[in-house]
């Protein structure tokens, strides 16, 4: 069983399809308590860094992710649900984030490029990832975002990609995993890195 987190701002009909397509059973909800108690999470999320984090400290669900995590469950954080995981981000003023990854989140500088960065990129993975277990340099997946997240320990990072400027792809931190791009939207590689995501978590 995955657990979808929804604080009214992730795009959880794809993920809980793609999920579904692998046969995993999913359960979406808001309940701090609920969330506090899963063994395995997924966290997603669409919209601005501030606001998603205002939802999360007023509903308690910030508090039980941290309490979730804390005690050993897999969490899974897909596009801002990976920015959240940051300690800050001045998207629209400076906003703290979840603090469960070192780093920051600052504006793309796209170097001319269009903003959002929406497009089909290719990544640069760390071998030793567990989460990119199969998926070599080089893999597109599919990207939409305007802002970056920058990893304090590269041993976090377990993918990079480049638009403009480099920027981290995708964190792996223990029980913690995060990918800026949109694994259920990606076709088969996407599918490969939930695949990889599923078996670490209920292994």
């Amino acid at each position: 069983m995955v657990t979808v987190i929804d604080y009214g701002a992730g795009n959880l009909q794809s993920v809980t399809s793609a999920l579904g397509y692998l046969g995993c059973r999913t359960a979406v909800t808001s309940d701090p308590d609920e969330i506090a108690r899963a063994g395995v999470l997924v966290l997603p999320g669409v919209g601005a860094f501030g606001e998603c984090m205002k939802k999360l400290n007023a509903s308690g669900i910030a508090g039980a992710i941290k309490s979730a995590v804390g005690r050993g469950s897999y969490l899974l954080g897909i596009c801002l649900g990976l920015q959240l995981l940051f300690d800050s981000s001045d998207e629209f003023g400076l906003h703290d984030g979840l603090g469960l990854v070192r780093g920051r989140v600052e504006k793309l500088n796209a170097g001319g490029l269009k903003l959002p960065h929406i497009a089909w990129t290719s990544i640069d993975v760390n071998p030793s990832s567990r989460l990119m277990s199969g998926i070599k340099s080089g893999e597109y997946f599919y990207f939409v975002h305007s802002y970056r997240a920058i990893a304090q320990d590269s041993a976090d990072e377990a993918a990079s990609a480049e638009y403009g400027e480099r920027f981290t792809a995708a964190v792996e931190k223990g029980n913690i995993f995060a990918t800026q791009f949109h694994p259920e939207k990606s076709g088969s590689a996407g599918l490969k890195l939930l695949k990889n995501f599923l078996f670490l978590a209920h292994r």
